[in-house]
């Protein structure tokens, strides 16, 4: 009985060192595998870390090169294309030279020929041409440039029927003025109706061979006159009843009939 106990004991403490042993072993096995599960861990983490951060500086690498290149293109484009500087100098002068210059000088031309200055004396030919009717009532004046340049033939043709100092002013026509003052360019014509009398021969006519024109300048009468020869036979006039009409590129009907 005491045999078969002590055996029983012995059995039990061996199983017990057996199962402290295999506990033993088993937690160094875990603990290992723990350790090595770390070791692992950390090696994969700084690995990771190692190569984020390499992955890293090299995408900022990456991107600092293509930000150089970025601002290497755009200096580029600056340089060579002149987007910034040379395409804003082109645009100031596209715009100066378009808009400025080239408008002024179309602006210029226009208004050289608006401002075309007042024909002088000496720009003018006047001839004088009997209508063709019975007694004669009415001439015809054509004023023609002869001065190379254009030049503006103001208002109506101022007119003495014998010495300037002592003729009647002719009256001008006011339905007969034009909208616009006549511009003439070189040799070009401008006309004027004028009424020498009515009802024919009268005791108060008197027979004119020539006659004197002056031209109006921009402040009034302009200096100088233009002697006027009258046509083949004379011409009777009759200073009471004299009217001029105003200068038109050519004679209309109703307003210069009077």
């Amino acid at each position: 009985m005491r045999n078969h106990r002590k055996h029983t004991v012995l059995a039990a403490a061996a199983i017990a060192a057996l199962s402290l042993g295999l506990t033993a072993c088993g937690g160094g096995d875990a603990a290992g595998a723990k350790d090595a599960g770390s070791a692992s861990s950390s090696q994969s983490t700084a690995g990771t870390g190692s190569n984020g951060t390499a992955g890293g500086a090299t995408a900022d690498q990456t991107a600092t090169k293509s930000g150089s290149g970025s601002t290497g293109g755009s200096t580029g484009g600056s340089a060579t294309g002149g987007s910034t500087a040379s395409g804003s100098t082109g645009s100031t002068g596209g715009s100066k030279t378009g808009s400025t210059t080239g408008g002024s000088t179309g602006s210029t031309g226009g208004k050289s020929s608006a401002a075309a200055p007042a024909c002088a004396y000496g720009d003018i030919k006047v001839t004088a041409a009997k209508a063709d009717e019975v007694p004669t009532e009415h001439i015809t004046l054509t004023a023609t440039n002869t001065s190379g340049r254009s030049c503006t033939l103001l208002e109506y043709p101022l007119i003495a029927f014998g010495p300037i100092q002592t003729a009647k002013d002719v009256p001008a026509v006011a339905k007969s003025k034009p909208a616009a003052p006549v511009v003439l360019k070189p040799g070009a014509p401008a006309y004027a109706n004028v009424r020498i009398a009515l009802g024919g021969a009268h005791e108060d006519n008197k027979v004119v061979n020539e006659f004197n024109v002056n031209l109006f300048a921009a402040q009034g009468p302009a200096e100088g006159s233009i002697v006027v020869k009258a046509p083949a036979g004379g011409l009777a006039v009759d200073e009471a009843a004299a009217k001029t009409g105003y200068w038109t590129y050519e004679l209309r009907n109703g307003a210069d009939e009077f």
